[in-house]
């Protein structure tokens, strides 16, 4: 049973216009030729880390490393992913926007679509040092399938089952749960009145019940543990499949009917405030792609983490889908007044040396093969676990150009289900069902 210790350490786009944004990886960063570069450019980066401030602190140092190397300015934005939806539409919509900006992974064919990024290819590509030097489940990320990419990966992520140690020894739980009966079974066991007040104030396990990208990875992953997938072969929604309604009502038993999840968390829009609930030992378990900033930051030591439990613990194929390949890309607006400078950029993020500081900080996995042969960081028990999952249980998520607005209709139907199991409605696969052809038919 694959189990380690810890020891260091989002979108509607199918209205976007065709228009570009306006202007506002790789070998080492000192091979960078700076003699053709000069000037400012402007960097939009997801929020990685536990708060803004981090984030701003753990990337100015890599600005100034660049700007020292290049010359080139770097005005930074870290913006959280609740505001960076909106920004990008408005961006797209008049023109004006940065030179390179972070995306989740899973927009990066719709963003395509728009025709407002970059293509890798030709000299930009040789610049970053090809993409054979990338992780291929992250590369793949980059675009539709067939067409030349338009995001390079920068960070990888995988979802895995976190767990408080201490509430498992309690209870004299020695292994992560492997199957979903286990993991509800165990989940049950660990939902308890502590204090003896005849309230219930731990829970097994926990969610950001509001949060609809969440949502959304959660039905693509057990509706594919059901054998299902949210579009068919030929690209057409498909929301209603009898496995994705079967995956959906699970995860939302675990509130409405199983009731291991507090229904406080039917109000929670940001994976790290589930976590702070397993820090905190208000809850036993929670799955997430890289807690360690939230942990790290609370000097919390007491957990594990372990695959996400499948319906049979020997499924293969599809079946077998623990995460989708998670992770952030970074793109160059296709008429940057400085796209040099902006490619420059992005060879200097995704340099092995800049790879293993980021990725380190952030507690995130590096794209780029060398730097997990070079670091000892990035050899551990659980960065093998990370791998694992990437290389043998995830599934990029759909490579369609409407997979951004499926996250948004999707991920808000599950939400506003988990909103009434909060109050105490009972949900029935009816229900489920009903929520996610109401779904399909907001799709443009």
């Amino acid at each position: 049973m694959a189990t380690i210790r810890r020891t260091a350490s989002v979108l509607s786009v199918a209205a976007l216009s065709t228009a570009a944004l306006a202007g506002c990886g790789s070998g080492e960063a000192e091979e960078v030729d700076t003699g053709d570069i000069s000037g400012t450019i402007t960097y939009w980066a997801s929020n990685q880390g536990a708060s803004i401030t981090e984030d701003e602190e753990v990337l100015t140092e890599t600005i100034d490393r660049f700007t020292e190397e290049t010359g080139v300015d770097v005005e930074l934005e870290v913006i959280p992913w609740s505001d960076l939806q909106n920004r990008i539409l408005t961006a797209v919509s008049s023109g004006n926007g940065p030179d390179v900006l972070n995306i989740g992974n899973t927009w990066a064919t719709s963003m395509q679509a728009t025709g407002a990024f970059m293509p890798w290819e030709g000299d930009a590509l040789e610049t970053i040092g090809g993409e054979d030097r990338f992780l291929q489940s992250s590369w793949a990320t980059g675009g539709a399938e067939g067409e030349t990419p338009t995001s390079v990966p920068l960070y990888a992520l995988s979802y895995s089952m976190y767990y408080n140690t201490e509430i498992f020894e309690e209870a004299g739980i020695e292994e992560p749960p492997e199957t979903w009966d286990e993991f509800v079974e165990v989940a049950q066991e660990l939902t308890q009145d502590t204090d003896g007040d005849g309230s219930i104030d731990q829970h097994g396990f926990t969610m950001a019940g509001s949060s609809y990208t969440n949502n959304a990875h959660q039905a693509f992953i057990r509706g594919l543990q059901h054998g299902d997938t949210l579009y068919t072969e030929d690209g057409e929604p498909q929301f209603a499949a009898d496995g994705i309604v079967a995956g959906v009502k699970e995860w939302v038993d675990l509130m409405a009917e199983d009731e291991v999840v507090a229904p406080g968390d039917a109000e929670l829009t940001n994976g790290s405030e589930s976590v702070q609930q397993v820090a905190s030992g208000d809850a036993a378990m929670v799955f997430d792609q890289a807690p360690g900033n939230v942990f790290n930051n609370r000097d919390f030591e007491n957990y594990e983490a372990a695959p996400i439990p499948m319906l049979d613990a020997d499924a293969e194929g599809i079946e077998a889908t623990q995460s989708h390949v998670a992770g952030i890309n970074i793109s160059v607006f296709e008429n940057s007044d400085n796209k040099d400078a902006a490619v420059a950029f992005v060879d200097h993020m995704t340099s092995n040396e800049e790879q293993s500081y980021l990725n380190q900080e952030f507690t995130a996995l590096p794209v780029v093969n060398e730097v997990y042969d070079e670091e000892e960081a990035f050899q551990t028990e659980e960065i093998q676990l990370k791998q694992d999952i990437l290389e043998n249980h995830a599934r990029p998520m759909p490579l369609q150009t409407s997979e951004a607005q499926m996250e948004t209709t999707v991920g808000t139907a599950i939400r506003d289900l988990l909103a009434d199991a909060a109050q105490g409605t009972e949900i029935s696969e009816d229900d489920v069902r009903s929520a996610l052809e109401d779904a399909q038919t907001q799709m443009d």
